[in-house]
């Protein structure tokens, strides 16, 4: 278990950490699902293939939304053999261009919780995704004052990890990982010899999850919301 006391860095994930992300793909996917329906009898067909298209891509697209954008398309042009209708394409490049200039919802108790935690500690955000939308986010979302050291990395594994704790000269047992991904946010950074808080969301992307097994040889705390980590802390 983490002494509090030790840590003097501490990272937040950004989506569905900091603020609402996994809510906005939802509904896409759901309005893309409509406009599949014409072609197939279950439109709900469209979520297993977009997941394989999803997971295909990732090593050419990234994380982000314009790698979802392009991976619907995919599912879309596949499932109706072809014959899916430039209007109809157009529509989801529509979609995909709400999701990017949807505004920035924080979590709640967020923006108090990091002005206090900013006080305290050094403050990161480590985030994945597309640079461009995750520093416009960070930008848009009102705290970015708060974080003396950002990084938006391609991929969150155990050497990433190693590889930040290194160019910033942090030493692991003083960093701490905040997040709601147990796949990105606390086991590979349980294994880059740090520590991990989990703040589930209630929504959870498919290629985030990970299984019970492969964490049950590592400790990580799990809290409700961000004020929580404010008391873990002791700060009053």
């Amino acid at each position: 278990m983490v002494d509090p006391a030790t840590i003097k860095y501490l990272a937040l994930d950004a989506d569905d950490t900091l603020w609402m992300n996994e809510p906005i793909f939802v509904r896409t996917q759901d309005a893309c699902r409509d406009i599949i329906g014409k072609y197939v009898s279950n439109p709900k067909e469209m979520d297993s293939k977009l997941y394989e298209y999803e997971k295909k891509n990732l090593r050419l697209f990234g994380y982000g939304i314009k790698g979802f954008l392009l991976s619907m398309i995919e599912t879309v042009v596949e499932l109706s053999d072809g014959k899916v209708s430039g209007i109809e394409i157009q529509q989801i490049i529509d979609l995909g261009k709400e999701m990017l200039e949807h505004p920035v919802h924080l979590l709640e108790t967020v923006e108090k919780s990091v002005k206090t935690l900013s006080e305290h500690f050094v403050l990161m955000v480590i985030t994945k995704g597309d640079l461009f939308d995750q520093e416009n986010k960070l930008a848009r979302s009102g705290i970015a004052d708060y974080f003396q050291i950002v990084e938006v990395v391609s991929e969150k594994n155990e050497v990433t990890y190693c590889n930040l704790l290194k160019r910033h000269n942090i030493p692991a047992q003083q960093f701490l990982m905040v997040g709601n991904s147990l796949k990105s946010d606390v086991l590979p950074v349980l294994q880059a010899g740090g520590h991990a808080i989990h703040i589930p969301y209630h929504t959870t992307w498919e290629l985030e999850k990970v299984s019970e097994h492969k964490l049950a040889d590592y400790t990580y705390t799990e809290l409700g919301r961000m004020s929580e980590l404010v008391d873990f802390f002791g700060i009053q």
